[in-house]
């Protein structure tokens, strides 16, 4: 064993016994006290697939979404699915990555508003907006179990 491979075994070592005399419980998350509650899972549950699902109709060309959310995708007449069918080949899994179109290190958002802006020639979102976080949701739920692998091409 090399010197600071026993360091390291030490400082680990050190760190697990003071999560332990904290009473840490390695089933529970350390970012939560308390359990959640059952409720509150529906709760989540709910809000989460109510993104999903406006992210859906965005994801499908539903200008009644657009219009609530202020938004327009396209200008072209073409909607993220005609491209990208059920959302299955947007790989959201592999971002934040190199994107040759982009020429740039880009994340998910960014290839969002990178196809929103110049193959449908629409009018880029707020990245941090409703609109965004609603096609989020339903790309990422459309991917769901799928490995993350960051920067895979």
């Amino acid at each position: 064993m090399m010197k600071n491979d026993k360091w390291h075994a030490r400082a680990l070592a050190a760190g697990v016994a003071v999560l332990l005399l904290l009473g840490y419980d390695s089933d529970q998350p350390m970012a939560h006290k308390e359990p959640h509650t059952a409720d509150q899972l529906k709760a989540f549950e709910e809000v989460f697939m109510e993104q999903v699902k406006v992210g859906d109709q965005l994801f499908h060309g539903d200008p009644g979404a657009q219009q609530r959310l202020n938004v327009k995708l396209s200008n072209t007449g073409v909607a993220c699915a005609m491209c990208h069918p059920y959302a299955s080949d947007t790989h959201p899994h592999e971002f934040p990555k190199f994107q040759e179109q982009m020429n740039e290190f880009a994340t998910l958002r960014d290839m969002i508003n990178w196809c929103i802006e110049k193959p449908n020639e629409g009018e880029k979102i707020d990245p941090n907006g409703p609109a965004m976080k609603a096609l989020e949701a339903y790309i990422y739920y459309s991917n769901r179990n799928s490995k993350l692998d960051p920067g895979r091409h």
